[in-house]
């Protein structure tokens, strides 16, 4: 397994599968091992992709200070991985709450990064938040499901704030699709993949400086494409939408019938989405 060792010391696994053109995959949760996004649903058969886990998860090494966990302390761990596969300008791809990753290295490195592909991803980076509201908006599509109403109520126990461990158990299937013996091991291998004390301090104060980071992302050259699942409340496919309207070269798609984790629910259509802009934004070498 490679590695590369980060600014302040610290090492980094990395995990490859599959050939061609390098595409850097940072994973959310946050501070979720890389292992959960798989080869995102066969798009390894097109693209190199090099899965990170981040400082404190999977493979990778614990920081001496833990402060680093920070968000915007580990964009120097995203231009490391950079520097070490050799690439002037770098394929991104991030997922959740790796987006507000993703958004403050192509803000604070905007040269470095040819496309930057956003799967259901936070944008906090840019002062843009999921809400309660938009929670309840994408809930209330599933009414129609046998467990929505253990779920919902569970759900009404997270908004008010006293979750039992049972409540967010039954919450699960709103971030799947298809809640299927598929989501339920995907979803319960969370547990063992998510370093609970990193992802407290992901996005603790000081992380985010969303003027700074929206004026960069005007002006970014790169490509980018938000893609969202038709089902997710986080994004919902309109704060998606708005997402990508802040950069000058960017697209919005819908994944029907998925969720948070579209690469499940439908591998095939969200394989092709993601090459097909791939190949138009940045079309491969000879």
């Amino acid at each position: 397994m490679p590695s590369v060792v980060a600014p302040d010391g610290t090492r980094l696994a990395l995990h490859i599968a599959g050939e061609g053109e390098p595409l850097l995959c940072l994973p959310g949760g946050p501070m979720r091992a890389s292992a959960y996004l798989g080869d995102l649903g066969g798009l390894s058969r097109r693209r190199r992709l090099v899965l990170l886990d981040l400082r404190g998860t999977g493979s990778s090494g614990v920081p001496g200070d833990p402060a680093t966990y920070r968000c915007d302390r580990q964009v120097g761990d995203v231009e490391a991985v950079r520097e070490y596969l050799g690439l002037e300008r770098v394929d991104v791809l991030a997922h959740s709450a790796g987006g507000d990753l993703a958004l403050l290295h192509a803000a604070r490195h905007p040269r470095r990064v040819r496309t930057l592909t956003l799967v259901a991803a936070r944008a906090r980076a840019l002062g843009i938040g999921f809400t309660e509201e938009h929670r309840r908006e994408a809930a209330a599509l599933r009414a129609g499901e046998p467990w929505f109403a253990q779920a919902y109520r569970a759900y009404e126990a997270v908004w008010a704030g006293s979750p039992t461990d049972a409540d967010w158990d039954a919450v699960l299937p709103f971030f799947y699709g298809r809640w299927d013996a598929a989501a339920r091991a995907h979803a319960a291998a969370d547990v063992r993949q998510t370093n609970e004390e990193a992802a407290e301090r992901y996005a603790s104060t000081g992380a985010f400086d969303p003027a700074t980071a929206r004026a960069a992302v005007a002006e970014l050259d790169a490509r980018v494409l938000v893609l969202a699942g038709e089902l997710d409340g986080g994004p919902l496919p309109r704060v998606a939408a708005a997402v990508a309207d802040l950069f000058p070269h960017a697209e919005a798609a819908v994944q029907p019938g998925a969720g948070h984790f579209p690469w499940l629910d439908d591998p095939d259509l969200f394989t092709r989405t993601v090459e097909a802009y791939l190949l138009r934004a940045a079309p491969a070498g000879p």
